[in-house]
This record gives structure tokens, sequence and C-alpha cells, in this order.
């Protein structure tokens, strides 16, 4: 990666310096000085310059011999969530159904060709995977992003699916033209189904959310595991519960 000199045109190398440090430290918990210069391919004095930087301005704490993200990040993580008129939306709605599916829901919005989960509530059985607010998708592996992409304007798909399809299991749609195929399905029924195509073992529905004149604002998903997200209930009540609490959230979005 780029050290402190300058990036691509018009970047800063220093800016992409600190912030792979952040993500570092936020991938792996806490980190070193020595293991993040070896991991970023940077000096340990830059590392640590760096360092004492981000610690000085609050947005990480020194632990022992490591550094850990500093809780100033939650003040921007939720200015960054709450100016989503989506969210204020959702919240009930979403909690309602939650708790008569029984399971775990999302809110969603698509930022640089991804999706963001800007809101989740859970059940006492639901169960917690890898994903929390925050967590950016792939649109193509999950229900709640295939309903963005079904309903997104034909020229926005095509930026956002412009290259290879990532698979992540075996029941991954990573054909475009069978993507296609099913986003023109979901479009007619108007909700997605994801059979384990982020992670196996894991099932959702998922919904758009709409304005009152059919512009997408993001989209909603129920995910459970396959033991309990199964038969006429699966698919059919559940889809039935999701998209009415899509509508609910796009009304209250709109007119808010």
């Amino acid at each position: 990666m780029n050290t402190d000199g300058n990036g691509a045109a018009g970047t800063i190398g220093a800016t992409k310096t600190s912030f792979g440090i952040v993500e570092h430290i936020r991938d792996h918990d806490a980190s070193g000085v020595s293991e993040i210069a070896n991991d970023l391919g940077i000096s340990k004095s830059t590392a640590h310059n760096h360092l004492k930087t981000l610690a000085e301005l609050g947005y990480v704490v020194r632990q022992g011999d490591e550094y850990a993200l500093g809780l100033k990040f939650l003040d921007l993580g939720d200015h960054a969530r709450t100016r989503h008129a989506l969210y204020h939306a959702s919240i009930g709605e979403m909690d309602d159904l939650v708790e008569a599916v029984g399971e775990r829901g999302q809110v969603m919005v698509e930022e640089n060709g991804r999706g963001v989960y800007i809101y989740q509530v859970k059940s006492e059985q639901g169960l917690q995977t890898d994903s929390h607010i925050g967590t950016t998708v792939d649109l193509h592996t999950t229900a709640v992003g295939k309903s963005y992409l079904a309903f997104c304007d034909e020229e926005r798909r095509n930026e956002i699916l412009d290259g290879e399809l990532t698979r992540l299991t075996t029941k991954t749609i990573d054909d475009r033209d069978a993507l296609e195929a099913e986003l023109a399905t979901i479009r007619e029924r108007g909700y997605a189904f994801n059979d384990e195509e982020r992670i196996t073992g894991m099932r959702a529905v998922g919904a758009p959310i709409l304005s009152d004149d059919e512009t997408i604002l993001g989209a909603i998903s129920v995910s459970g595991p396959t033991t309990r997200m199964k038969g006429e209930w699966y698919h059919t009540e559940v889809p039935e519960m999701v998209t009415q609490a899509a509508r609910v959230i796009g009304i209250r979005a709109t007119y808010s």
C-alpha cells in the first residue's frame, strides 16, 4: 500500500495509511506496532507516528503493547447512521417484524456499490453471524441486496455488477445471466430469497423499500437457520410479513 507520499492522482497517501491502520486494528481487535508495520508494508516509525496521532485524537487507545479502536468512533458511526431517514423509519416496524418471525432482521442501504447494514434487531432465538451494524456485503449474495438490485434502475445496477461476482458459498449466484434472471423474478413477485448464498446453513427473505414514486431507498430482510426457515411458512408467510413491513417503512421514510 502507499505510505506517506501521494497515492493515486488527487489522493493523500498519509490518509490512506491512517485508515489502513484503523482497519487493521478493527480486523484484529487490537494490533501492535510491529504487526501493523509488517502487514501494511510500512516502517515501524511510520506506524508509530500514525498511531500516536490517532491516539491523541481519541480514535485509538493504547493497551499495553497494542492499540485498540477508541470509543470516539461510536460518535461518528451514530452520526453516519442517523442521517438516513430509513434508520428512523425502520426501528419500530423492524422490531415488530422480528418479534413476529422470531429470527433476526436487518435494514440495508447501498453505498459505493455495496450493501451497508444500518439497523439490526434479533429475537431471543435469532442467530448472530458475522454481520452487525456497519457491515458491508456484496449485494448479489444476500436477499436484502438482491431486493435492492432488482428494483434499482438498470444503469445503476450495471455499474454495481460490473466485473466478477464474488462466490462465497456453493450456492452463491456468480453468473451474471443467472443473476439477471433471478432479479427479474424478484421484480415480479416483490421479494427475494437467500438460500445459503452468503453463509452455509442460513436463509433469508428480503424486500425493497420504495418511496411513494417507486424510487428504491434501501431494503430489509429477516434471516435464520435452514432448520427453521423452511416449508410453507418460509416461502409464503414470511415473505408476506417482510413485504408488508417494507411498504410501511417506505411510507414512513417518504413522509417523515
